[in-house]
């Protein structure tokens, strides 16, 4: 009796001992687990808070102001202009093409920090986003074959127009021939638009200089021709940002007047924008 009662003893203090040695190990496990995972889910940041990186927004199919090259890469001279503020300012952009309609809502919630897509500042536009200082400046041109008898923007009124889809272009067609006019031809690009007036579906196309020039750059063999027209007002591009976002159109500011003092928006776009 005294042997077995010996034998339960310890037996029992060895178990005792043994889930001692379980808990204590145990919880040093969990704590280290607890802060592995801490450690794997922040994001990383400067000591100051500052911003590092900004997705941006784009619409590569409006050369040579955003395009895919060859390669599948997104280049132009907005891309090119980005890349710059990006240096200056310190930070890391990382570009997604979305597309032209789907930028604005994209912007607006949150999916990406700010949009480059030659968005002219409007006052319509400025209602439900924010946007940074002039950092180019168009106007629109007309393009049409070269027998036709279009002279200029008036004559468009009771034309075929094509037009991309939202754009500043679309904005003044329909002010010319009203907004819900059947002889607007709304497409999804401005090369798009130009092909619809090739192909016979609209007399005129009109766009912004920079995209219907370097159409006629790239299609030498095309019988068109461009008209200005004094009605047409200068447009200033700015960089779209969330409304209320202020840290980011702050900064985005800083880059671009660093590039106006120091010469290289100038080098970038071809000309001096104030």
């Amino acid at each position: 009796m005294k042997k077995l009662m010996r034998f339960l003893s310890i037996t029992f203090l060895l178990v005792s001992l043994t889930a001692l040695l379980f808990a204590c190990g145990g919880d040093s496990g969990t704590d280290k687990e607890s802060s592995g995972n801490s450690s794997e889910t922040s994001e990383p940041a400067d000591s100051d808070g500052e911003i590092q990186k900004l997705v941006v927004g784009t619409d590569a199919t409006y050369a040579p102001m955003e395009y895919m090259d060859d390669s599948g890469e997104i280049v132009g001279i907005d891309i090119d202009i980005v890349n710059a503020i990006a240096e200056e300012v310190g930070i890391e952009v990382e570009f997604k093409n979305i597309g032209w309609d789907p930028l604005f809502p994209a912007v607006k919630n949150g999916e990406v920090d700010f949009a480059v897509s030659s968005i002219t500042i409007t006052e319509e536009r400025e209602e439900e986003f924010d946007f940074t200082d002039p950092y180019y400046t168009a106007n629109q041109l007309i393009l049409v074959p070269e027998d036709s008898d279009i002279s200029s923007f008036a004559d468009l009124k009771d034309k075929k127009v094509s037009v991309q889809i939202n754009t500043t272009g679309h904005i003044v067609v329909k002010e010319l021939q009203g907004e819900t006019s059947t002889n607007i031809v709304a497409a999804e690009t401005m090369p798009l638009a130009i092909s619809e007036m090739i192909n016979g579906n609209a007399d005129a196309s009109v766009g912004d200089n920079s995209t219907v020039n370097e159409y006629i750059k790239n299609n030498p063999n095309v019988e068109v021709t461009t008209i200005e027209d004094s009605s047409f007002e200068k447009e200033y591009y700015g960089l779209m940002v969330k409304k209320g976002n202020t840290e980011v159109v702050e900064l985005l500011n800083e880059g671009i007047q660093k590039l106006k003092e120091n010469g290289k928006l100038e080098e970038i776009t071809g000309f001096k924008v104030e």
